[in-house]
């Protein structure tokens, strides 16, 4: 059998990513959205989320390029002040930098105690919108690092966390679906088994695969097509960026990315039709933790 869980992440961000996923839910394939509960457009996600009950929403954890939830005081070894027009100057948003943060949050205990902090107030923010919690991912899979891992599992149990996205991406699936496939998939999918193991040990449930990472931002109607004909048996997740239209911050954040057509293909019928073709039944996190407790 073959189950897809299609989510859209950055819900949130702005409302043409808000308004992109109201649509891809009723008149598409999406199933799920990742929840940014910091970021500028959350109360507007948070609404039309409570609007669309059988779209199950999940967070996204933001612990590297994006806004923080916690004042700067509170958290200073992890961020600085923000440029961002509509939460103020000083509000205080996450480096980019990968590689320094890493480093921070695996051997500065200081750090450490802030970004556990954080992410518990992330979880709180969450749990006060009343909305269930379908499952947890973090921004730029910065839940790999083993640090963020641990705590959004430990932290997550305590809001009652039950599933999570472990970014494995199949090698010979991008390849049949047209795709060439360099060293650092190779690599990510190494490196995603730890965290897979903890989750698994924590009561946590994952999905067997998860795409969108080789094609992240360039999700379109002919790459989901062909992707839904070369789909392995199991579980799999489908992560998109959808928004309606370009915006500033979308312009600013992810220049590249094809926004506008990752839409039009989660509401595209030639991509329904090939899924459906393919077998492939659409599900969501909360799905699978109820059905494997039947």
């Amino acid at each position: 059998m073959k189950e897809v869980i299609v989510t859209a992440d950055d819900f949130g961000l702005s409302e043409a990513v808000n308004d992109a996923v109201d649509r891809a839910h009723r008149d598409g394939i999406l199933t799920t959205a990742s929840l940014m509960v910091a970021a500028p457009a959350a109360a507007d996600a948070v609404r039309r989320a409570r609007a669309m009950p059988s779209l199950r929403t999940g967070l996204h954890v933001v612990v590297v390029e994006g806004p923080a939830l916690l004042p700067l005081v509170q958290i200073p070894d992890l961020v600085r002040r923000g440029r961002d027009p509509e939460r103020g100057p000083e509000a205080p948003y996450f480096p980019a930098d990968q590689l320094a943060l890493g480093f921070r949050y695996a051997f500065n205990k200081p750090a450490r105690r802030q970004l556990a902090a954080e992410i518990r107030a992330q979880f709180a923010a969450f749990a006060a919108t009343g909305l269930p919690l379908d499952h947890v991912n973090a921004h730029k899979h910065m839940h790999l690092h083993p640090t963020v891992g641990r705590l959004l599992i430990e932290i997550g149990r305590e809001y009652g966390l039950t599933a999570m996205r472990i970014p494995t991406e199949p090698e010979d699936v991008l390849r049949r679906a047209g795709d060439s496939v360099g060293l650092g998939a190779y690599a990510l999918n190494a490196w995603t088994g730890q965290l897979r193991r903890r989750a698994l040990r924590a009561g946590i449930t994952v999905t067997d695969y998860c795409f969108g990472i080789a094609w992240s931002g360039h999700m379109t109607a002919a790459r989901l097509a062909r992707l839904a004909l070369c789909l392995p048996d199991g579980v799999s997740e489908i992560y998109t960026h959808p928004a309606s239209r370009r915006d500033s911050r979308l312009t600013a954040l992810m220049p590249g990315y094809e926004h506008e057509a990752e839409l039009a293909a989660l509401t595209d019928q030639t991509v329904r039709e090939a899924f459906a073709r393919a077998g492939a039944r659409l599900t969501t996190f909360g799905d699978l933790v109820r059905e494997a407790a039947t």
